[in-house]
């Protein structure tokens, strides 16, 4: 796969992404959500620079991130003792099954 150039504009600014073939618009979502929140964080702190505004949202960013991972991980727990239980009960009624 080839990678295209995608442009996207973060407080006002244009950047070129390479961005792999068939990515473009997920690419562009995610730099849509991420304005968002440069823009959330220069209205609420009009004061700081730009490297301060980029930091602050790439933690909000990041803890965003985290919290997604521990619900995937509890999920995937959940699910994994769902299926140990189902298997237990399917192996249960099969010995039931073959002493009668």
């Amino acid at each position: 796969m080839s990678n295209s150039a995608v442009e996207i504009t973060l407080l006002g600014r244009t950047y070129s992404i390479a961005c792999p073939a068939g990515q473009e618009e997920a690419l562009r979502v995610v730099a849509q959500g991420v304005e968002q929140q440069l823009t959330a964080m220069k209205t609420k702190r009009n004061s700081i620079n730009r490297e301060e505004i980029a930091i602050m949202a790439a933690l909000n960013i990041g803890h965003e991130l985290y919290q997604e991972k521990q619900k995937n991980k509890q999920y995937m727990k959940q699910m994994d003792d769902r299926i140990n239980l189902l298997q237990s009960t399917l192996e249960n009624a099969l010995v039931e099954r073959s002493t009668k």
